[in-house]
């Protein structure tokens, strides 16, 4: 993470009221659409550079496919992905390919995600062949050679194929791939999460590593909220496609102020038994709605113990609440919630 506080630094990736609907249809020959799938609805953020951004929340909630929609690997419904001013959603062609130089991706599964029938020297030097003016063809072995040294892995290993590798060495390789066009982002699809726990720590040094060496900036996407919290310097928090809350990390796991990232707060294993004990621990009723159907108002309000007619009636803006504006606590960051309050008995 860099020295120099979050909003000092230069914002390089804008995201705008981005919407996808994924269309629900019905009938073989003659399809009617019926309904939409709202896997993202309505979300903004700003990712500066050398920063890191996490984004947590339950399966399902649209993390994914916000991924997806900063990569172009979906179409937005609605909404603008601003790289340095250009919308990324209406590039094509050339433009497009010069924009992804600069936003690669980590993907979640190191198995699945790496070609079993391609060397590492294939795989990590693929970039190469779709960019070639980044380097020259009799160059490119070294440059392999170098972004496996990089990433803590033989520079020997080049003629390997993924299957000779254990997990944590094969997300190293994902990591490889990804950083081979110097690019200014990377998008880190939950990266750990399909790894053992002393390796989640061995990959995540790395990356941090990485970051304080070629200054890059990161949307790290996860579940765990301890990873999260260990890496990122903003969190924002996403329900049902939505985002619940956003801010420092300090902010969000100190003085959380939305009832769904408490109640995420509250589940976080907690090492020290005294503690433990003396923690209110908050269980949600009743299961996430169909984003096919969500509820009006606050989409969380099926499952909140402080829901009132006006959140069935009323969708709260994500800003900072009116009761702690001119507050100098860390309560002070952006909340979805009519009803935000702190809850002194959470800690991560």
């Amino acid at each position: 993470m860099a020295d120099a506080p979050v909003e000092a630094r230069e914002p390089i990736l804008e995201v705008r009221g981005l919407v996808k609907h994924f269309p629900l249809t019905q009938g073989i020959l003659f399809k009617r659409q019926i309904g939409a799938v709202k896997a993202v609805d309505d979300i903004s953020f700003t990712l500066h550079r050398g920063e890191t951004l996490g984004i947590v929340g339950e399966s399902g909630c649209g993390k994914s496919t916000v991924a997806k929609l900063l990569m172009n690997l979906e179409q937005p419904t609605a909404g603008q992905i601003l790289y340095r001013g250009e919308d990324i959603a209406k590039l094509s062609g050339r433009a497009l390919k010069a924009v992804r130089r600069n936003i690669q991706m980590v993907f979640q599964d190191p198995y699945t995600s790496l070609n079993p029938r391609m060397t590492v020297g294939d795989i990590i030097g693929e970039p190469f062949e779709i960019h070639p003016e980044t380097a020259p063809k009799g160059d490119r072995r070294r440059k392999v050679q170098e972004l496996l040294d990089v990433v803590g892995l033989n520079p020997e290993y080049i003629n390997r194929y993924p299957h000779q590798f254990s997990g944590g060495q094969r997300q190293r390789i994902g990591i490889a791939r990804g950083l081979a066009l110097n690019p200014e982002i990377i998008i880190c699809d939950e990266p750990v999460s399909a790894l053992d726990v002393s390796v989640q720590a061995q990959v995540i040094n790395l990356m941090e590593r990485l970051q304080n060496e070629f200054d890059l900036a990161y949307l790290f996407i996860a579940h765990d909220l301890s990873i999260v919290r260990h890496i990122s310097d903003r969190v924002g928090v996403m329900y049902l496609g939505k985002m619940a809350e956003i801010g420092t990390d300090a902010e969000i796991y100190d003085h959380p102020t939305h009832p769904y990232t408490q109640a995420l707060l509250s589940a976080v294993p907690q090492p020290d038994p005294s503690a433990r004990e003396n923690r209110e621990r908050i269980i949600l009723t009743g299961d996430v709605p169909s984003p096919a159907n969500p509820p009006s108002g606050c989409r969380f309000r099926t499952r909140c113990w402080k829901a009132q007619d006006k959140c069935a009636e009323e969708v709260p803006l994500l800003a900072v609440p009116e009761r702690f504006k001119d507050s100098d606590t860390g309560a002070r960051h952006d909340s979805a919630c009519h009803f935000a309050e702190e809850k002194d008995v959470v800690h991560a």
